[in-house]
Order: structure tokens, then sequence, then C-alpha cells
């Protein structure tokens, strides 16, 4: 827990510097129109009409923004995505990003099976310490709208297919992007049952 408290304060710091400028300028105006071949996967406004696509409304602009140049630089690969950012600026993205984080978020509600919600309740809040899983929360708050100056993402509300599989590619090392290598640690500790369980929590978070 130490370290994961000192890296999330170290990140903070470099994070914030780097941003801020393009972050402070971020026109939201413009990304609602950059965002509109959007639309088809993600929503007019942010909400998916599919499970394989994540929500982006009310997202933190500053994972977005991340997301979005980690795409179009090759740091991430998202074959559906192929070609769909490749010309935007970094002030593009960010002002992508403005629009959604304007957006309402989705809010789902989830499985009532209590030997599930009680498991993805433990692990959101508190870990699995046996297993050396942090709490989701110290990350992405208690209520999962995410920290917006550590480019940490909001999740409640997120598709549990959606969360499960992002899980997963941490864990397998398809998804490299996180630049503290974090996920990936965590997510190789977590069972298939484990995803399933703190998703559908993480659906009906808010």
């Amino acid at each position: 827990m130490r370290k994961l408290l000192a890296s999330l304060a170290f990140t903070i710091g470099a994070v914030g510097a780097a941003h801020a400028d393009l972050e402070a300028d971020a026109d939201p105006a413009a990304g609602r129109e950059l965002a509109q071949p959007c639309a088809a996967c993600h929503g007019e406004s942010g909400i998916s009409p599919s499970s394989s696509f994540p929500h982006l409304a009310g997202q933190q602009m500053s994972y977005t923004a991340k997301q979005i140049i980690d795409i179009r630089d090759g740091n991430r690969v998202v074959p559906e995505m192929v070609g769909q950012v490749d010309d935007f600026s970094d002030q593009d993205a960010w002002d992508v990003a403005a629009f959604y984080a304007q957006q309402d978020a989705n809010i789902g509600q989830a499985d009532a099976d209590e030997e599930a919600l009680m498991r993805g309740q433990e692990l959101y809040r508190a870990g699995d310490m046996a297993k050396g899983i942090p709490a989701c929360a110290a990350c992405h708050g208690p209520t999962g709208v995410g920290i917006n100056s550590a480019v940490y993402p909001g999740l409640s509300g997120q598709f549990p297919d959606y969360t499960v599989s992002t899980l997963q590619d941490f864990a397998s090392g398809e998804r490299a992007n996180d630049p503290s290598n974090m996920m990936a640690d965590i997510a190789a500790k977590m069972s298939d049952a484990d995803m399933q369980a703190v998703a559908n929590y993480i659906y009906g978070l808010h």
C-alpha cells in the first residue's frame, strides 16, 4: 500500500505539470465536432450502445486524452480505432476529452446476486491482502469517479464485459500503456471470478 500511495503522489505531480496548459485550453465545442465519428461506437453523448465499447461520458479528461494520444502514437493498439485519430493533434485529443467529460456518466445496475456483490465490494473497497490486490478505491475513488490529476479513470457505470476484457488485457500484457505498470501487476493476481465480481460491482457504483 505504501508503494501504491508513493506511486500515486509521483504520478499526480508529473502529469499535472505536463498537461496543465493543454487541459486549460481544451475546447468542448471543438471536441463535440471532432467526436462526431465516434458516435457509432461510443454514442452521441458518450454512452455506448454496445458492451464491446466503453462509455466515455463523464470520463476524466486526462484519461480520455491520454488514451487518444496513445492510440494515435501506437502505444495502445485498438483494432477498431485504426486510422480514427491518426490526424489528431494533442490539443484535438484534449478537446474531445473535454467534450466527453462534460456529459452525464452512465448509471448502471449491478447484478443483485448477494455473493457476487459482496466479493465485488470487498475487492473494490478493501482489496485482497492475501493475494496482494490493493483496493480499487485507492486510485479510482469511493464512488468510482477517478482522479483527473493522476490520469486514473472513472469506472462507475462501465459495462462489465468491457471492464473484464480490459483487466484480462492488462493481465496478459496485451495492454501495456499504464506508465507505472500497476494495473498489469494487479490484474495478474485476479482470478476470472474476481474480475467478474468487481466488474459487476463497478457497473452499479455511483
